[in-house]
């Protein structure tokens, strides 16, 4: 699985934009493509980066009501200096494949 893992909110999490969790965001936000463009060159909506963020948790693995629950707390009213450098992270891995070594492999 393409993922990163960050510490977000109440400790570290895996984040992943899956197939199926990129469709989401699409819905939600805007073409995959068009939304990594917007966060590169910081033309982002701040919505953009509480969604990539909350489906990149569910596609990591967690439940989608605490996947809400961590973004509602620890991304809305936050400062974009926090939430922007995750978003980008999530979307960075997706991208270009920024996948972390499986347990016991080394990333070289």
């Amino acid at each position: 699985m393409i993922s990163v893992t960050a510490f977000f909110g109440d400790g570290d999490h895996t984040f992943a934009l899956t197939d199926p969790m990129i469709l989401e965001l699409e819905r939600l936000t805007a073409p995959i493509g068009s939304l990594y463009q917007r966060a590169v060159a910081m033309q982002f909506a701040a919505s953009d980066l509480i969604e990539v963020i909350r489906v990149g948790l569910i596609g990591g693995g967690m439940a989608p009501q605490t996947a809400m629950e961590l973004t509602d707390t620890y991304a809305v009213n936050r400062p974009l200096s926090e939430t922007y450098p995750l978003a980008l992270d999530i979307l960075d891995a997706r991208w270009n494949g920024n996948a972390e070594p499986a347990d016991g492999d080394t990333k070289e």
